[in-house]
């Protein structure tokens, strides 16, 4: 409990406090804005849609028909809406989806350890397996500071994980952290105190902000302190978010049709992409929609019948409900995991890790879609073609949210470094 007797630091970064994990909402809400977003940007808002594991290219994007059975698999390739385009048969809503994104077939990087690989994808720099350099989400709302009422950086249902959480803000600290948005596909979904469990009496939310008053005038009483003396501008953002109707109107996922819902899916990760949608629609800068479970180093084609139709139906109506509503003209969508899969089959039934290929899937601002970029060799083991490196994504989706990602960030002891150390940005897409 929050006691007003005997203040403390804690206490202050807990008021408010918001949604799984365990994290404060004060934390959201101390994003200064930095003034780094530039105007002349394609994208207002980017979905990243994470496949943790590793997804198998040979099996969905990028099969191998004519290559030897323990490599090819054990699909078929169909055809796709786009003329001599071909994916894997358990994408059929993809195959008629094709038209509106552009495939990259060529990602490529040198790290087959699932945390190392996953924290230099997320961020464009290579560190180690507990990441060392933010992703690129907190990298977006600390770039763009705290513009409105909801979080500029949301992770549904949360960041990726496999031993321990990925991808997270690294030194730029807690503010800069994901909000984590919970399982939209829950019954009676909410995410807490954010949107409340129960109607409020007009008396208790006056007592509410009450407390939030008296907290205030508590923080700006103590010398010393930057972040509590600051305290009362976020405070106030924090009531604004708790007590908004913007902010629970954004994640009334409940508000959609029920025949809209049934056709993301009424999945994690079906409802998971609609929400993301919502989101965009009412202003959220960076989402990450996270699908981990790709990591089938045996019995492979059980775990790609399971996990496929449902990816493809929830990925298929993201990109078309987007498109119907005219958001991918200003919303960069991406789709890519850590990297691909061995291109021969183990004594497991199973493929193993495989960094140096991998297929990815890009649309939105600008994005000519209905185009490949990239290829691999026969056995869909080496890129032969245009190879797209994790600093080039990262470089290709900051700039393309005006973000220049030679800017300079500062660790906590005021040291400056770089967003990207390398990179370009993937301009294929745009020709």
């Amino acid at each position: 409990m929050f006691d007003l007797r005997f203040p403390n630091r804690r206490d202050f970064l807990r008021v408010g406090a918001v949604a799984p994990m365990g994290l404060s909402l004060s934390s959201y809400l101390q994003a200064e804005s930095a003034g780094a977003v530039s105007q002349n940007r394609r994208a207002k808002s980017v979905i990243l849609v994470y496949l943790g594991g590793g997804l198998s290219h040979h099996d969905s994007f990028d099969l191998k028909p004519n290559a030897v059975e323990d490599i090819r698999g054990k699909y078929q390739p169909i055809s796709t809406n786009v003329s001599g385009l071909q994916i894997g048969e358990l994408l059929p809503k993809m195959a008629q989806t094709m038209d509106k994104v552009c495939l990259v077939r060529s990602g490529a990087h040198n790290n087959d350890h699932h945390e190392t690989a996953t924290n230099w994808v997320m961020s464009g720099r290579f560190g180690s397996a507990f990441g060392d350099w933010p992703a690129m989400g907190a990298v977006v709302a600390h770039e763009s500071g705290f513009p409105g009422t909801l979080p500029p950086y949301v992770a549904i249902p949360r960041n990726p994980s496999f031993t321990w959480e990925l991808g997270k803000s690294a030194y730029l600290g807690g503010r800069y952290e994901s909000f984590k948005a919970g399982d939209p596909n829950e019954a009676n979904y909410r995410v807490r105190d954010v949107v409340r469990a129960e109607p409020l009496p007009e008396a208790r939310v006056q007592r509410r902000q009450s407390l939030l008053s008296t907290v205030d005038n508590l923080s700006r009483s103590i010398e010393g302190n930057d972040q509590l003396s600051a305290y009362d501008q976020f405070q106030r953002r924090a009531a604004e978010m708790v007590l908004s109707g913007e902010a629970r109107d954004a994640f009334a996922i409940e508000k959609e049709a029920n025949e809209l819902r049934d056709k993301y899916g009424r999945t994690t990760f079906g409802q998971s992409c609609l929400l993301a949608r919502r989101l965009v629609e009412r202003g959220v800068m960076f989402v990450t929609v996270s699908f981990g479970g790709w990591d089938h180093h045996a019995k492979i084609w059980p775990g790609l019948e399971s996990k496929l139709p449902d990816f493809d139906r929830g990925f298929s109506s993201l990109i078309s409900d987007m498109h119907e509503r005219g958001l991918l003209k200003e919303t960069m969508v991406v789709m890519m995991g850590e990297f691909g899969r061995t291109p021969k089959i183990n004594k497991d039934l199973g493929r193993d890790h495989w960094a140096p290929a991998a297929s990815m899937l890009f649309t939105g601002a600008g994005v000519v879609p209905g185009k490949v970029i990239g290829a691999t060799d026969k056995d869909g083991a080496q890129v032969t073609e245009s190879p797209v490196a994790p600093a080039d994504v990262a470089c290709t989706i900051l700039s393309a949210l005006g973000i220049d990602p030679h800017n300079q960030l500062k660790t906590p002891d005021g040291r400056p470094v770089e967003i990207l150390d390398q990179g370009k940005q993937i301009e294929a897409l745009y020709a």
